[in-house]
């Protein structure tokens, strides 16, 4: 969320997150860095052993080097690894917003009530103890909640602040999991180009070999294996890549829920509304 401080004509706007950015361009340099690292000493040690991984020699390095290594299945790696770097990121910055539940922002002793007068000097309070933490979600909701109730001196602004700043924090975590989301399509996708160039290699080869059977069935069944091979690797990855997509999501949604609670606990519930009473007529 950004939060536009400075409204006047000529002022320079001040601009308050409440997150901290995702840095997917770092990320993704990493995981190239790391791809590349794990997978060219493997491919190597691929080419050049000829010792076989089972008694019956159909798991040889040669075998493995194809099964894992080709030109779609290290972009599923480069996808995964950055996705999985992006997602956790994510988890960490949920584990450290969870810290602000820790903080003394609010007065907590049962009994206690907040009054309009009290708006001002809490949200020094809460700027003091954030100051050196970085940007947090319930930090931002708690301030803008007490800056409304310092204006409008009404619990139920307070109340539709608080929702509506749920929803803004709620739709921010979703539309900036696009990019986690579309790398997760895009591994099966890449998937199954292998699998169509390997088919279309396999049977391109028909008109060319037909008259040496044996040539012919050696060569397309290496073609068939590769096409099979793009799609296995990039399904498990997909899989196994969904599962943590789920994790981190729930994880956000749980954090956006208890931020509402705590404001919901002691904040909504200890406000002092004047309200007049109304004449009986």
């Amino acid at each position: 969320m950004r939060e536009v401080v400075a409204l006047s004509p000529g002022s320079r706007m001040t601009i308050r997150s409440s997150h901290k950015p995702s840095r997917e361009i770092a990320l993704l340099l990493l995981s190239l860095v790391l791809v590349a690292g794990i997978s060219y000493p493997i491919h190597r040690w691929t080419q050049t052993s000829g010792n076989s991984l089972d008694p019956e020699g159909k798991w040889t390095p040669q075998r493995l080097g194809r099964l894992l290594f080709g030109p779609e299945q290290i972009t599923c790696y480069c996808f995964f690894t950055w996705a999985s770097l992006i997602l956790g990121r994510r988890a960490a910055e949920v584990a450290r917003q969870r810290s602000a539940f820790h903080l003394d922002l609010l007065p907590t002793d049962e009994g206690a009530r907040i009054l309009p007068e009290d708006a001002r000097p809490l949200i020094r309070k809460l700027e003091m103890q954030t100051a050196q933490r970085g940007p947090l979600i319930l930090a931002t909701m708690v301030r803008i909640a007490l800056g409304k109730y310092a204006i409008s001196k009404s619990a139920p602004d307070v109340g539709e602040v608080v929702r509506t700043q749920a929803e803004i924090e709620q739709y921010r975590l979703v539309s900036s999991m696009y990019l986690v989301q579309y790398l997760m399509w895009a591994i099966p996708a890449v998937g199954f180009i292998g699998t169509v160039r390997g088919l279309a290699g396999a049977f391109s080869m028909a008109s060319s070999t037909v008259e040496e059977l044996t040539v012919f069935m050696n060569d397309a069944s290496r073609h068939l294996n590769f096409a099979f091979d793009c799609t296995l690797v990039a399904l498990v990855l997909s899989v196994v890549g969904m599962y943590f997509l789920h994790l981190v999501q729930r994880s956000e949604e749980n954090l956006i829920n208890d931020c509402q609670q705590y404001c919901q606990e002691h904040l909504l519930l200890r406000l002092y509304d004047p309200q007049p009473e109304q004449a009986v007529v």
